[in-house]
C-alpha cells in the first residue's frame, strides 16, 4: 500500500508560491514563504506532518483503548509541529501531542499506559522518532 501527495514550486525561496495536494483529492492549498517561516494564515508542510501524526496518534490510541475493552467517545488530538534553526539550517524541533479523550469506564491510569505506548506506537510516531515528542494526555 503507498499513499501519494504532491507538491509544485515555482520560483525563488522568498518569492515563489507553491502548491500541494493529497493523492485522494481529499484537501489541497498553496504555500509559501510567508506561510511556512512567518504567521501568513495557509498552508505549510509542518502542519500538514502535524494534521497526519494527531489523526495517526487518535486513531491509534482509540484502537488500543478498545482492545482492552474501553471504547473511547472521543479523542482528539493536537499535534504542534515545533519548527527551529541550528547550524545546519531549518528543522523540526520538537513535536508536542496534547490529547483529550473521552472513555467510559477506564481509570485514569489505564488510559496513561494506552496514551504513552500510542505515542511511541503509532504508525506516524514511528517514522518520527528521531524527534523529540512530547505528550499530554487528559482524560475526561
Amino acid at each position: 500500500m503507498a499513499r501519494t501527495a504532491t507538491a509544485e514550486w515555482k520560483g525563488d525561496l522568498m518569492g515563489g508560491a507553491g502548491h500541494v495536494a493529497l493523492g485522494s483529492g481529499a484537501w489541497e492549498g498553496d504555500y509559501s514563504f510567508a506561510t511556512r517561516f512567518g504567521e501568513t494564515p495557509g498552508a505549510n508542510p509542518e502542519e500538514l506532518l502535524g494534521a497526519a501524526h494527531a489523526g495517526c496518534f487518535s486513531m491509534a490510541l482509540a484502537n488500543s483503548l478498545a482492545k482492552a475493552g474501553h471504547t473511547a467517545t472521543s479523542v482528539k488530538t493536537t499535534a504542534s509541529v515545533h519548527l527551529g534553526k541550528d547550524d545546519s539550517g531549518f528543522k523540526i524541533t520538537r513535536i508536542d501531542l496534547d490529547v483529550v479523550a473521552s472513555v467510559p469506564g477506564v481509570d485514569a491510569a489505564t488510559f496513561q499506559q494506552h496514551a504513552e505506548s500510542t505515542k511511541s506506537g503509532c504508525i506516524i510516531s514511528r517514522a518520527l522518532a528521531a524527534n523529540e515528542i512530547t505528550l499530554k494526555a487528559t482524560l475526561v
